[in-house]
């Protein structure tokens, strides 16, 4: 149960009436893995530990270079050379020492990646390849645990909820078939990108963590994207390919 402490804390949160002392319980409970502690798993890794996410578990091999500052609010000029994870966890537990951070200093693949995804409630995949993403994807629809998958380059960002528990929810694979003429190279170091986007689409990415682990609301469906330069959100319905090899029949 909460002391005074923790319900002064979170009494913002506990005072609506969809998450209440129940939903901050619930919070308090939970398990997010966050992968990339770049520029969309800062705002995700500050706000989930700000909320009151129990435990997170961030991964990230990269170490902080003065290029990442620009966008990766979870790290200081000081954090130059540190460990991305690391750096984050510090800032996340300055932020709010009750939350239970662990830091992997390693790339998240292979059967690591899949026992990582089935010890968590919710996957958020912060990373900035294809790669990575549909690795991700693979072992959270494997796990079957609600995936949160942002992205953000140059003026533009998307963000969408997989929820494998929903027989009509499709997954990364379905959005973005393997194989398909996709620049799997494509990454801000080498195509820029806007600073306050990413913070943007991190921040949109922990509200829907937040509510998939509160129980508030209901969950983001098909696919957002926003486009900074015009300021315009489009949404797109995005079915279940039969065919998928990830989560569909054949898969």
């Amino acid at each position: 149960m909460m002391d005074d402490q923790a319900l002064l804390r979170y009494s913002r949160q506990i005072m609506l009436p969809e998450v209440d002392i129940e939903g901050q319980e619930r919070l308090r409970s939970s398990h997010a893995l966050i992968i990339g502690a770049g520029g969309l798993g800062s705002p995700v890794a500050l706000y989930l530990a700000a909320a009151g996410v129990g435990t997170i578990t961030i991964v990230d091999a990269d170490t902080v270079e003065l290029s990442n500052l620009q966008r990766q609010i979870a790290h200081q000029q000081a954090s130059i050379g540190s460990n991305k994870a690391c750096s984050a966890k510090a800032s996340m537990q300055a932020l709010n020492p009750e939350c239970h951070v662990v830091a992997l200093e390693q790339h998240a693949a292979g059967e690591a990646l899949e026992a990582l995804a089935a010890s968590v409630d919710v996957v958020l995949d912060c990373t900035d390849r294809f790669s990575s993403r549909y690795a991700i994807n693979a072992a959270a629809h494997q796990a079957r645990v609600p995936l949160v998958s942002g992205a953000a380059i140059r003026f533009s960002g998307q963000l969408a909820v997989f929820d494998p528990r929903d027989p009509a929810c499709p997954c990364y694979a379905c959005l973005y078939p393997p194989g398909d003429s996709q620049d799997e190279t494509l990454s801000c170091a080498e195509s820029g990108v806007m600073a306050p986007l990413v913070g943007l689409i991190g921040c949109f990415q922990a509200i829907e963590a937040f509510k998939l682990l509160s129980g508030a609301g209901k969950p983001h469906q098909g696919l957002s994207t926003f486009e900074g330069l015009s300021g315009q959100w489009r949404h797109f319905q995005v079915p279940r390919d039969p065919a998928c090899s990830v989560c569909g029949c054949s898969g």
